[in-house]
This record gives C-alpha cells, sequence and structure tokens, in this order.
C-alpha cells in the first residue's frame, strides 16, 4: 500500500495508511524479538519519512531499543527447537523481509549507527545458516537442509526466496555506499537473481517449488510478485543487466497481471505455510496483494525512466 501511495496522486491510500497507523497507536506487534511483529513497522518508517512526525516511529524505536538492551538469550537458529525460542531469531528466510528493512528504516531515520549494525550482522548469521552457495537460494528453515522433492532436487520455495529478493532490495537501499558490507550484499542479490531468472517458467511466472516445477504445476503469484519486484528494482538501479532481466520481469508482469480477474482480485496465491503447496486457482491473501502493488511500482518506474530521455540509470 505504501509502494502505491508513493506513485499514486490520490491521496486516498495514504490517507488509509495514516488511519491504519493512528488506530495501532504506531505500536509494532506484541512480541518482542519476532521478526512477522515489526514488519508493520516498514509502513510506519515509510509515513515518517514523508510527514517527519516522531510519534510515527517512537514505538518502533522504544522496541529496537529493547532489543540491543537485552538480546535474546537464544543463541541457535536451528529450527528444531520450541518455536517460542527460535522464533526470537530471524531463523526462518521469511524474516528477513520482516525486520532487517525496518531496522535500515530506522537507521536512516535517527542516524542511529547501531540499528545499521544490528541490522548487517544479524543478516549474515542468517544467510551464512540457511543460504545454500551452490544453488544461490535460502532454506526456509534448517528443518528442510535434508529434505528433497519428488525430483529428487532441494527443497526451496519461491515465496520463502521472494521474501529474501524483496528483503534484498530494503537492505540495498538504505545501505550507506561505502559500508564494508555493500559489495557482498550485491552480490548475493545479484547470484540470487541468476537462479530465479533461470526457475522462471515459460508462462512468465514461478512455481511453488524452484527446483522441481513439474510437480508443482499451478501457477503461484506470491512468489512470483517478489520476484518480480526485485528484478525490476535491479534493473532501474543498474544491478542486472538489462538486456537479460528486463525481458523476464516483463513477461512475468504481463502473466501476473493477467491473474487478476474481473473484480480486481489477485488470485493464485498459495495460502499460509512454509513449502511449496498445491491450492485453489482461486486462492488469495493479502501478501500476494502487496507483491502485486511492490511490482507495479518498479514497473511503473522502469516506464517513467524509459520515458525521461537520459535520465534512465547506468546499467
Amino acid at each position: 500500500m505504501l509502494a502505491l501511495a508513493s506513485i499514486s496522486g490520490d491521496p486516498k491510500y495514504r490517507n488509509a495508511l495514516l488511519a491504519m497507523g493512528e488506530a495501532n497507536g504506531w505500536q509494532p506487534g506484541p512480541r518482542m524479538y519476532h521478526a512477522d511483529d515489526l514488519a508493520i513497522g516498514q509502513t510506519y518508517a515509510g509515513l515518517y519519512s514523508l510527514y517527519h512526525d516522531p510519534k510515527m516511529i517512537a514505538p518502533l524505536r522504544a522496541r529496537l531499543d529493547a532489543v540491543l538492551a537485552t538480546p535474546p538469550k537464544v543463541q541457535s537458529l536451528d529450527f528444531h527447537q520450541p518455536y517460542d525460542q527460535v522464533s526470537q531469531l530471524w531463523s526462518w528466510c521469511d524474516s528477513l523481509f520482516m525486520a532487517p528493512p525496518v531496522w535500515m528504516q530506522l537507521f536512516a531515520a535517527t542516524g542511529d549507527k547501531r540499528y545499521l549494525d544490528f541490522a548487517v550482522k544479524n543478516w549474515w548469521l542468517t544467510t551464512d545458516y540457511l543460504y545454500d552457495t551452490d544453488e544461490h537460494l535460502y532454506f526456509r528453515d534448517s528443518t528442510y537442509f535434508d529434505r528433497r522433492e519428488a525430483n529428487g532436487k532441494k527443497i526451496f520455495w519461491s515465496r520463502g526466496n521472494g521474501w529474501v529478493m524483496a528483503g534484498l532490495v530494503g537492505m540495498l537501499q538504505l545501505l550507506p555506499e561505502n559500508h564494508p558490507s555493500r559489495a557482498r550484499f550485491q552480490k548475493l542479490f545479484q547470484e540470487m537473481a541468476g537462479t530465479i531468472l533461470t526457475a522462471q517458467q515459460p508462462d512468465g511466472l514461478w512455481r511453488s517449488s524452484l527446483l522441481d516445477p513439474e510437480h508443482y504445476p499451478l501457477k503461484e503469484t506470491s512468489g512470483s510478485g517478489f520476484f518480480v519486484y526485485a528484478l525490476a528494482w535491479g534493473v532501474n538501479q543498474g544491478l542486472l543487466d538489462r538486456g537479460k532481466f528486463e525481458p523476464a520481469v516483463r513477461r512475468a508482469w504481463i502473466a501476473l497481471v493477467n491473474c487478476v480477474d474481473a473484480d480486481g482480485k489477485v488470485t493464485h496465491v498459495q495460502p499460509i505455510g512454509s513449502d511449496p503447496k498445491k491450492f485453489a486457482d482461486d486462492s488469495t491473501e493479502v501478501y500476494g496483494v502487496g507483491a502485486f502493488l511492490l511490482a507495479g511500482s518498479e514497473l511503473y518506474r522502469m516506464a517513467v525512466f524509459e520515458n525521461a530521455k537520459g535520465i534512465r540509470p547506468a546499467r
């Protein structure tokens, strides 16, 4: 919604987000360490960047300060631990979208380098644990390390890796250009983008299992939406080769639009879960809509760059 508000001339989207923030008292979710309960902070921080009203990020900042003052006692990312323990860390790949961009946005808003350091340190702790350096994809969590699909391939969940790609965008957007980790983040983004490109299916979308599409033939728009968003952003920023990636992005966008039915419902969204699943064609969820809006906002910027002669970012 924030992405849509940023490109729409209609104030109703921004007004709806402001009303939501006010109704929530600008509070994050109740669980102190859980990444999911920080995700709403991306909207609060985004609104703060427009209005500079301290109340919009005050509770969020208090939460981050509390985490810094009292770090989780849990040390291991092993997902076989009790959930209330392991969920205190960024132990599943989705969490790399939910939490790190919030820490980066608070760094940008306040200049407090502790937030930047925390985001970078814990991003790489999770990546060193869950990232497969051969396939250039993330396991959803450690319970998938030894599991295989029907074709014998490792299980790499589309939406899970979509969350990571979108999280990488959030990191790279705010990471200082001279930061020691910037080259490593860019390399990770480009490696994943290469794998995602090869996993795209002939119809332009991705399947819920990236390495076993034959056993999951259904279109899947939530992972696909995040991939379109991240790849389009990479092209727009000159991090990905335009000639190689832009045709794939445009083909995928057409396929996504074709999954929106006559009344505006985004279909073919895999329901809440943690692994590839089969589901009804008309299935939808709010995160699928969010992924679609993120993708659309970046395609819009791609069109703006192409129409503004001489302003397009360098390749």
